[in-house]
């Protein structure tokens, strides 16, 4: 076994056909073999059973002895037949004495075996020649006054050892040559796998553009290789992802931390008023916090673009939900003098993960708040659509930018950011939006115009 599981793919897949094949032909040279044989046996005994029955009718009993009343005819048949399997017959007395024999046998005589050969075939020589004979009592009155035997050549079986013998001898002939034929089907099985081996030995970090060609017979090995290049396609973006997002995240950290140090460095070079020091700190403080919300952000985007959150679903009340995503909002909502519109025709529930929800319209509704001119309001919709629960999110704020439309749900993208310096942020909160939409089969469509405003519709399955 260890042997075999050192042989390469092909081998292996060469011997099982070779294996398999020799005991299939085994098994079919056996039935030939074997059918062939009892069909000759039973014709052999057929023979000798007609013969039998032929001379027990022919024969009387007169005072215990045993007269063939066919005897004369049975000699003149013998005589002048010319028989390709001739049949011996010969009578013997209870005493086990020769009465009678047919005049083929000539000087030899049947062997009377003992009375357990009795009405049983077997196989015996004369003249060192196989016959195959029967022997059974003559009775009369259940006394045994004889015995009859009756036998014939073996010549038909003689047909059957040849026949052994040319399937005996040609089996090394068949089997050597199944094994060629073995080797070279293996050898068209597994191009292939030869195939898929020499494309992903040429697969590096830096070429992941390689992709195995697809097999014309659509079978396991073209369910494979479409499988692996779809790995392939995933572990590309996903390389591809990771590179952008670091980045992205690198620049995005580098920009709080330099102005940190700027910062700094400006206080340290003179002495300065107790005020100053307190407005440059509290700014580096601010700054700090941009970069653990920028940290926290990065960190839950990862998070879900590994797929290992595990998803809850519950039943919540939406209206409830954006009524308390508002109130958490308060102090920025009063600063910018912003009126909250609620739109509720009816109390709606949903089955989803609360925390992901809750995280998807605080983003969203901060994103509103943020882009909101001061003295606006921001509307809060809940109604259904085509048997669907809608929740809408309008301000009255920037809008954006047709050409960026497309854009703002990547990583780290801001639309118009240089015309909005004033709004702090990292331009992760979409991004994350959008992954967790993803996750929650929620459908996220935008409507938007500049200087109008912007409407952010979720659909909910």
């Amino acid at each position: 076994m260890t042997k075999l599981l050192s042989l390469s793919f092909k081998n292996r897949i060469a011997f099982n056909y070779f294996f398999s094949g020799s005991l299939l032909i085994v098994l079919v040279f056996f039935i030939i073999y074997s059918v062939l044989k009892y069909n000759v046996d039973e014709h052999i005994n057929e023979e000798i059973s007609v013969e039998l029955n032929y001379h027990l009718s022919n024969v009387e009993i007169i005072n215990n002895q045993i007269i063939s009343t066919d005897l004369y005819d049975w000699q003149a048949v013998e005589n002048n037949s010319i028989l390709v399997e001739p049949i011996f017959v010969q009578f013997y007395d209870f005493e086990r004495n020769t009465i009678d024999k047919s005049p083929n046998l000539k000087v030899n005589n049947l062997k009377l075996l003992e009375n357990s050969f009795n009405n049983t075939f077997f196989n015996t020589e004369i003249n060192g020649v196989a016959i195959r004979q029967f022997q059974t009592e003559i009775k009369n009155n259940d006394a045994t006054v004889g015995y009859l035997i009756v036998a014939t050549y073996l010549e038909d079986e003689k047909l059957v050892n040849i026949l052994k013998n040319i399937l005996i001898l040609s089996f090394p002939i068949i089997v050597l040559f199944l094994f060629i034929v073995a080797r070279f089907f293996a050898g068209r099985s597994i191009k292939p796998v030869e195939v898929i081996i020499n494309t992903s030995s040429q697969i590096t970090k830096n070429n992941l553009q390689a992709r195995i060609p697809l097999p014309q017979n659509k079978d396991e090995l073209y369910t494979l290789s479409k499988n692996i290049n779809s790995l392939l396609d995933r572990i590309e973006n996903a390389i591809e992802r990771e590179k952008q997002f670091t980045s992205d995240a690198s620049h995005e950290l580098r920009t709080p931390l330099a102005v940190i140090k700027g910062t700094l460095e400006v206080l340290v070079r003179k002495p300065r008023e107790k005020q100053e020091y307190e407005e440059k700190i509290n700014f580096c403080i601010k700054e700090v916090d941009r970069i653990n919300n920028l940290v926290d952000n990065l960190l839950l985007l990862a998070r879900f673009e590994n797929e290992k959150q595990n998803i809850k679903s519950e039943s919540m009340l939406l209206n409830a939900l954006l009524l308390d995503t508002a109130a958490r909002f308060s102090q920025q909502i009063k600063e910018k003098n912003i009126q909250i519109k609620s739109i509720f025709l009816e109390d709606f529930y949903i089955n989803s993960d609360y925390s992901l929800v809750s995280i998807i319209i605080s983003n969203l509704f901060s994103n509103a708040l943020k882009y909101s001119n001061n003295n606006t309001s921001i509307v809060l919709k809940l109604f259904t659509e085509k048997g669907k629960i809608k929740c809408g999110i309008s301000d009255n704020g920037f809008g954006i930018l047709a050409e960026d439309k497309d854009k703002i749900f990547n990583a780290f993208f801001r639309s118009n950011s240089l015309e909005h310096s004033d709004v702090k942020g990292t331009g992760l909160g979409l991004s994350i939006v959008k992954r967790l939409c993803e996750l929650l089969n929620v459908t996220i469509s935008i409507d938007t115009k500049i200087t109008k405003g912007t409407t952010i519709i979720l659909t909910f399955p």
